[in-house]
Protein backbone atom coordinates (compact mmCIF):
# COMPACT_ATOMS: atom_id res chain seq x y z
CA UNK A 1 0.00 0.00 0.00
CA UNK A 2 1.25 3.47 -0.87
CA UNK A 3 2.58 5.35 2.16
CA UNK A 4 2.95 9.11 2.69
CA UNK A 5 4.67 10.95 5.53
CA UNK A 6 3.27 14.23 6.84
CA UNK A 7 3.89 16.37 9.93
CA UNK A 8 1.95 15.48 13.12
CA UNK A 9 -0.24 18.59 12.84
CA UNK A 10 -1.50 17.50 9.43
CA UNK A 11 -2.24 14.00 10.67
CA UNK A 12 -4.23 15.35 13.61
CA UNK A 13 -6.86 16.85 11.29
CA UNK A 14 -9.99 14.92 10.34
CA UNK A 15 -9.64 16.03 6.74
CA UNK A 16 -6.20 15.32 5.32
CA UNK A 17 -4.76 17.11 2.31
CA UNK A 18 -1.66 15.99 0.45
CA UNK A 19 0.31 18.83 -1.09
CA UNK A 20 3.80 19.50 -2.44
CA UNK A 21 6.01 16.46 -2.98
CA UNK A 22 3.34 14.12 -1.61
CA UNK A 23 0.79 15.39 -4.15
CA UNK A 24 3.34 15.07 -6.94
CA UNK A 25 4.11 11.53 -5.85
CA UNK A 26 0.40 10.66 -5.83
CA UNK A 27 0.07 12.10 -9.33
CA UNK A 28 3.03 10.06 -10.61
CA UNK A 29 1.50 6.91 -9.14
CA UNK A 30 -1.80 7.76 -10.88
CA UNK A 31 -3.82 7.17 -7.75
CA UNK A 32 -7.57 7.35 -8.23
CA UNK A 33 -10.61 8.29 -6.18
CA UNK A 34 -11.52 5.53 -3.73
CA UNK A 35 -8.03 4.03 -3.53
CA UNK A 36 -6.68 3.45 -0.03
CA UNK A 37 -3.34 4.84 1.18
CA UNK A 38 -1.50 5.09 4.49
CA UNK A 39 -0.55 8.49 5.90
CA UNK A 40 2.03 8.52 8.72
CA UNK A 41 3.46 11.20 10.96
CA UNK A 42 6.78 9.36 11.19
CA UNK A 43 6.60 9.32 14.97
CA UNK A 44 4.28 6.41 15.72
CA UNK A 45 0.83 7.21 14.33
CA UNK A 46 -0.72 6.39 10.98
CA UNK A 47 -4.08 6.73 9.24
CA UNK A 48 -5.68 4.44 6.73
CA UNK A 49 -7.29 6.81 4.22
CA UNK A 50 -9.29 6.76 1.02
CA UNK A 51 -8.75 9.30 -1.74
CA UNK A 52 -11.89 11.43 -1.97
CA UNK A 53 -10.81 14.14 -4.43
CA UNK A 54 -7.80 15.29 -6.44
CA UNK A 55 -6.96 18.44 -8.34
CA UNK A 56 -3.44 17.61 -9.47
CA UNK A 57 -1.78 19.97 -7.00
CA UNK A 58 -3.46 18.57 -3.90
CA UNK A 59 -5.27 15.42 -2.89
CA UNK A 60 -8.10 15.23 -0.35
CA UNK A 61 -8.28 12.12 1.81
CA UNK A 62 -11.00 10.60 3.97
CA UNK A 63 -9.73 9.09 7.22
CA UNK A 64 -10.98 5.52 7.60
CA UNK A 65 -8.95 4.40 10.61
CA UNK A 66 -6.36 5.79 13.00
CA UNK A 67 -3.87 3.31 14.39
CA UNK A 68 -0.32 2.66 15.57
CA UNK A 69 2.07 1.43 12.86
CA UNK A 70 1.81 -2.28 12.13
CA UNK A 71 5.35 -2.66 10.78
CA UNK A 72 7.53 -1.44 13.65
CA UNK A 73 9.85 -3.72 15.62
CA UNK A 74 9.03 -4.38 19.27
CA UNK A 75 12.67 -3.72 20.19
CA UNK A 76 14.07 -0.19 19.81
CA UNK A 77 17.60 -0.36 18.41
CA UNK A 78 19.96 2.62 18.25
CA UNK A 79 22.89 2.32 15.85
CA UNK A 80 25.97 4.31 16.91
CA UNK A 81 28.61 4.61 14.19
CA UNK A 82 31.88 6.54 14.26
CA UNK A 83 32.11 8.99 11.34
CA UNK A 84 33.26 6.99 8.28
CA UNK A 85 34.80 8.24 5.07
CA UNK A 86 32.91 9.19 1.88
CA UNK A 87 29.23 8.21 1.71
CA UNK A 88 29.40 5.05 3.83
CA UNK A 89 27.16 6.54 6.50
CA UNK A 90 24.47 7.18 3.89
CA UNK A 91 24.50 3.47 3.03
CA UNK A 92 24.22 2.51 6.70
CA UNK A 93 21.34 4.97 7.27
CA UNK A 94 19.38 3.56 4.35
CA UNK A 95 19.88 -0.11 5.23
CA UNK A 96 19.52 0.36 9.00
CA UNK A 97 16.18 2.06 8.36
CA UNK A 98 15.03 -0.86 6.22
CA UNK A 99 16.11 -3.30 8.93
CA UNK A 100 14.11 -1.47 11.61
CA UNK A 101 16.55 0.75 13.53
CA UNK A 102 14.85 3.41 15.65
CA UNK A 103 17.71 5.91 15.35
CA UNK A 104 21.16 6.28 13.81
CA UNK A 105 23.79 8.31 15.66
CA UNK A 106 27.18 9.40 14.29
CA UNK A 107 30.05 10.42 16.56
CA UNK A 108 33.80 11.15 16.38
CA UNK A 109 36.50 8.76 17.60
CA UNK A 110 40.29 8.89 17.63
CA UNK A 111 40.85 7.19 14.27
CA UNK A 112 38.08 8.95 12.34
CA UNK A 113 39.38 10.44 9.09
CA UNK A 114 36.11 12.23 8.43
CA UNK A 115 35.44 15.08 10.86
CA UNK A 116 32.74 17.35 9.40
CA UNK A 117 32.58 20.90 10.75
CA UNK A 118 29.38 22.49 12.04
CA UNK A 119 28.55 24.16 8.72
CA UNK A 120 28.88 21.03 6.59
CA UNK A 121 27.28 18.88 9.30
CA UNK A 122 24.05 20.88 9.13
CA UNK A 123 23.70 20.16 5.41
CA UNK A 124 24.69 16.53 5.87
CA UNK A 125 22.10 16.02 8.62
CA UNK A 126 19.37 17.33 6.34
CA UNK A 127 20.45 14.93 3.60
CA UNK A 128 20.81 12.01 6.01
CA UNK A 129 17.31 12.57 7.41
CA UNK A 130 15.87 12.63 3.88
CA UNK A 131 17.62 9.33 3.17
CA UNK A 132 16.03 7.85 6.29
CA UNK A 133 12.58 9.10 5.29
CA UNK A 134 12.90 7.75 1.77
CA UNK A 135 14.01 4.36 3.10
CA UNK A 136 11.15 4.36 5.62
CA UNK A 137 8.63 5.00 2.84
CA UNK A 138 10.13 2.30 0.62
CA UNK A 139 10.25 -0.31 3.37
CA UNK A 140 6.80 0.36 4.81
CA UNK A 141 7.93 1.85 8.10
CA UNK A 142 5.54 3.83 10.28
CA UNK A 143 8.38 5.63 12.05
CA UNK A 144 11.18 7.58 10.41
CA UNK A 145 14.39 6.93 12.36
CA UNK A 146 16.07 10.01 13.75
CA UNK A 147 19.56 10.71 12.42
CA UNK A 148 21.67 12.47 15.04
CA UNK A 149 25.26 13.48 15.65
CA UNK A 150 27.03 13.64 19.01
CA UNK A 151 30.08 15.90 19.44
CA UNK A 152 32.27 13.54 21.47
CA UNK A 153 33.00 9.86 22.00
CA UNK A 154 32.42 10.17 25.74
CA UNK A 155 28.95 11.63 25.19
CA UNK A 156 28.12 8.86 22.73
CA UNK A 157 29.09 6.25 25.32
CA UNK A 158 27.02 7.91 28.04
CA UNK A 159 23.95 8.02 25.82
CA UNK A 160 24.40 4.47 24.49
CA UNK A 161 24.82 3.08 28.01
CA UNK A 162 21.21 3.98 28.86
CA UNK A 163 19.84 1.07 26.78
CA UNK A 164 18.87 -2.28 28.30
CA UNK A 165 21.62 -3.84 26.19
CA UNK A 166 24.50 -1.47 25.41
CA UNK A 167 27.00 -3.21 23.15
CA UNK A 168 30.30 -2.19 21.55
CA UNK A 169 31.93 -4.36 18.90
CA UNK A 170 35.69 -4.81 18.88
CA UNK A 171 37.74 -7.03 16.56
CA UNK A 172 40.11 -8.12 19.33
CA UNK A 173 37.37 -9.32 21.66
CA UNK A 174 37.10 -13.12 21.69
CA UNK A 175 35.25 -14.16 24.85
CA UNK A 176 31.84 -12.47 24.60
CA UNK A 177 29.71 -13.21 21.56
CA UNK A 178 26.67 -11.20 20.50
CA UNK A 179 24.46 -14.19 21.24
CA UNK A 180 25.78 -14.31 24.79
CA UNK A 181 25.37 -10.56 25.26
CA UNK A 182 21.73 -10.70 24.17
CA UNK A 183 20.75 -13.31 26.77
CA UNK A 184 17.73 -12.29 28.82
CA UNK A 185 14.94 -9.82 28.15
CA UNK A 186 15.42 -6.38 26.63
CA UNK A 187 13.36 -3.64 25.00
CA UNK A 188 16.13 -1.22 23.99
CA UNK A 189 19.53 -1.92 22.45
CA UNK A 190 22.51 0.28 21.58
CA UNK A 191 25.01 -0.97 19.00
CA UNK A 192 28.30 0.95 18.78
CA UNK A 193 30.94 0.43 16.08
CA UNK A 194 34.15 2.21 15.13
CA UNK A 195 35.53 3.86 11.97
CA UNK A 196 37.70 2.35 9.21
CA UNK A 197 40.73 2.00 11.50
CA UNK A 198 38.71 0.60 14.37
CA UNK A 199 38.63 1.80 17.95
CA UNK A 200 41.76 2.26 20.04
CA UNK A 201 42.34 0.02 23.07
CA UNK A 202 41.89 3.02 25.36
CA UNK A 203 38.51 3.77 23.79
CA UNK A 204 37.40 0.18 24.34
CA UNK A 205 38.45 0.40 28.00
CA UNK A 206 36.55 3.69 28.25
CA UNK A 207 33.44 1.96 26.90
CA UNK A 208 33.68 -0.78 29.52
CA UNK A 209 33.95 1.84 32.25
CA UNK A 210 30.84 3.56 30.85
CA UNK A 211 28.88 0.32 31.21
CA UNK A 212 28.92 -1.09 27.67
CA UNK A 213 29.53 -4.77 26.99
CA UNK A 214 32.34 -5.40 24.50
CA UNK A 215 31.46 -8.12 22.00
CA UNK A 216 32.87 -9.95 19.01
CA UNK A 217 31.09 -10.21 15.65
CA UNK A 218 32.96 -13.37 14.72
CA UNK A 219 36.33 -14.47 13.40
CA UNK A 220 36.33 -12.22 10.35
CA UNK A 221 37.11 -8.51 10.24
CA UNK A 222 34.08 -6.59 8.96
CA UNK A 223 34.20 -3.25 7.19
CA UNK A 224 32.97 -0.30 9.21
CA UNK A 225 29.80 -0.09 7.10
CA UNK A 226 29.15 -3.84 7.39
CA UNK A 227 29.53 -4.26 11.15
CA UNK A 228 26.54 -2.17 12.32
CA UNK A 229 24.21 -3.76 9.78
CA UNK A 230 25.39 -7.24 10.72
CA UNK A 231 24.80 -6.55 14.41
CA UNK A 232 21.41 -4.93 13.76
CA UNK A 233 20.24 -7.91 11.71
CA UNK A 234 21.33 -10.31 14.45
CA UNK A 235 19.46 -8.33 17.12
CA UNK A 236 16.30 -8.27 15.02
CA UNK A 237 16.54 -12.01 14.50
CA UNK A 238 17.08 -12.62 18.21
CA UNK A 239 14.09 -10.39 19.01
CA UNK A 240 11.85 -12.49 16.74
CA UNK A 241 11.44 -9.89 14.01
CA UNK A 242 12.58 -12.19 11.19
Amino acid sequence: MVRFFVDPETLASDSLILTGENAQHAKVLRLRQGEEVLVCDGAGQECLCAISESSGTQWALEVLERRTPQSEAAVAVSVYMAFPKADKLEHVIQKATELGAREIIAFPSARCVSRPDDKSLKKKLERWQKIAQSAAEQSGRGIVPKVLTIPSYAEALARAAQADKALLFYENEQALTLKMALAGEYATVSLLTGPEGGLEEGEVAQARQAGLQVCTLGKRILRCETAPLCALSAVMYDAGEF
